[in-house]
């Protein structure tokens, strides 16, 4: 289980009543309620995965090394010790060229 409770800015305007759910926080922010589901479901993460790719250097040529897609099922593990040793597996895969 996620260690922790901290409280995303979405929760909390959720919580709070200034957007009923994520729909209404999807058409706040002009994007798809998919869009939304996806953002959240990154705040599964573990908090030092979360950090990491936030502070990725910005690509200024070619591909970004991370994409949503690529990382769903580890967003989707509840286990942040498992999610590390899958981010790792990853991120050693990236290395050695096989992009994913």
């Amino acid at each position: 289980m996620n260690q922790g409770n901290s409280e995303s800015a979405t929760e909390h305007l959720i919580r709070t009543g200034a957007v009923v759910d994520q729909a209404d926080l999807a058409r706040l922010g002009h994007v798809t309620r998919a869009c939304v589901t996806q953002i959240m479901n990154l705040l599964q993460l573990a908090p030092d995965i979360q950090e990491e790719i936030l502070f990725l250097p910005a690509t200024a040529v070619g591909h970004d090394p991370v994409h949503e897609w690529s990382i769903r099922s580890i967003t989707a593990v509840p286990v942040w010790r498992k999610q590390r040793r899958l981010w790792r597996e990853r991120q050693e895969t990236c290395s050695a060229g096989h992009i994913s």
